[in-house]
């Protein structure tokens, strides 16, 4: 029988259809000039960030040094941990992690270098429609209403060896020869952070109880993300975002901020704020990780709030797997939530795209992607029973 054609079930309106066709331009540095800002970045009052500041939640980073050097007692203790904070929200933070404090440096430096050119220079690495790599002011290509007030900067990195210079040549090819140290620092961040995530993975295969090997070798050749992301100051912070309520679909997000401050995580039913700590990463499990623990751990609910003084800045790895891998939970999994599975299989791949094609990433991310795999199942049962 001939392969059939699915047509994708598509979750976008006419309206967006048409926001592709003719976007809004965001450019920060001609925005902070005026009064107010334009209707599409206002988000609903229910939404927007209170004017008293939100509790700081409270938790202290897990030193990941005896973890590293194997030391039997503090290897129980952080996974005992990690296993705690996955379970109630899906987001701890950790110190002693072993990256150099002077690459992090200067992967801000190059940040800020990038963010500070003028917006033609900028738009040189522009991101295309369907595509999740390149440059993006603000969502204004892919949506109407709700737009974060931010730039972004999304890079793939692969560590699969044929895939070395991945990060290096991708920068250099869009943005030209004055950007090979910053395609180096780039480069060298993501293979420190690929380190990082193996060891994190390592880490939680223990805290579920399944071992190290298991998550260090499903993601032995995973296919990621490094993104730079940047919150101009905003004359109406309490009416907009810099980045509105989302799990990430991604299996792991590390994240470096600066010393600004905007990161909020649901918690206890209430937002509540994390402290910027320059020696520490964030670290916060994705759905796709979700999944792969059969819902045992949750995929953290955050969002990123801006001001009306100082930019604020962050470096973000997003660890997922490689694009062919099926998203299946390991048995021992399943029969501690009594031999049921909560979530169909699927790859990294189609999920990418449903996220990229077909829904705006936000806290029912997961949720609709299940719907829209069902549907696309139903749709090929039909087809084949038709032939």
């Amino acid at each position: 029988m001939p392969p059939v054609l699915i047509p994708s079930p598509s979750l976008l309106t006419n309206k967006e259809t048409k926001v592709r066709q003719n976007p809004l331009i965001f450019d920060a540095s001609s925005l902070q000039n005026e009064t107010s800002i334009p209707q599409q970045f206002m988000w609903p009052e229910d939404e927007n960030p209170r004017h008293e500041p939100p509790p700081q939640l409270h938790v202290p980073p897990i030193d990941l040094k005896g973890f590293f050097t194997s030391e039997p007692v503090t290897m129980t203790t952080v996974a005992q941990l990690v296993d705690s904070a996955c379970r109630k929200h899906g987001f701890f933070q950790v110190i002693n992690h072993g990256i150099d404090s002077r690459l992090i440096h200067e992967a801000h430096k190059v940040m800020d270098v990038f963010f500070r050119m003028p917006l033609s220079e900028k738009q040189k690495a522009q991101r295309k429609v369907g595509e999740y790599c390149g440059y993006a002011s603000s969502f204004t290509n892919r949506f109407s209403s709700k737009l974060p007030w931010k730039e972004t900067l999304s890079i793939r990195y692969s560590a699969d060896p044929e895939f070395a210079n991945l990060v290096q040549d991708y920068l250099l090819n869009v943005m030209g020869e004055d950007f090979s140290h910053f395609g180096r620092v780039c480069q060298e961040y993501c293979e420190a952070m690929s380190k990082l995530s193996i060891g994190i993975m390592e880490l939680l295969g223990m805290s579920l109880g399944i071992g190290k090997p298991h998550f260090r070798d499903f993601f032995e050749e995973h296919d990621s993300i490094m993104r730079l992301n940047y919150y101009p100051p905003c004359i109406k912070p309490d009416q907009t975002l810099g980045t509105g309520p989302h799990c990430d679909p991604t299996s792991l997000t590390i994240l470096h901020q600066d010393n600004v401050g905007g990161l909020e995580v649901f918690v206890d039913e209430k937002w509540q704020s994390i402290a910027p700590c320059s020696e520490a990463f964030v670290i916060n499990i994705g759905d796709t990780f979700m999944a792969l623990s059969n819902g045992l751990y949750k995929s953290c609910l955050h969002r990123a709030v801006v001001n009306n003084h100082t930019p604020r800045k962050s470096l973000a790895f997003f660890l997922s797997p490689r694009m062919d891998k099926v998203i299946r939970p390991p048995k021992a999994l399943v029969e501690d939530v009594n031999n049921q599975r909560i979530y169909p299989d699927f790859t990294w791949s189609t999920f990418l795209e449903f996220t990229q094609k077909h829904y705006r990433a936000d806290m029912n991310t997961f949720e609709a992607f299940s719907k829209w795999l069902q549907m696309k199942k139903k749709m090929l049962n039909a087809f084949e029973n038709l032939s």
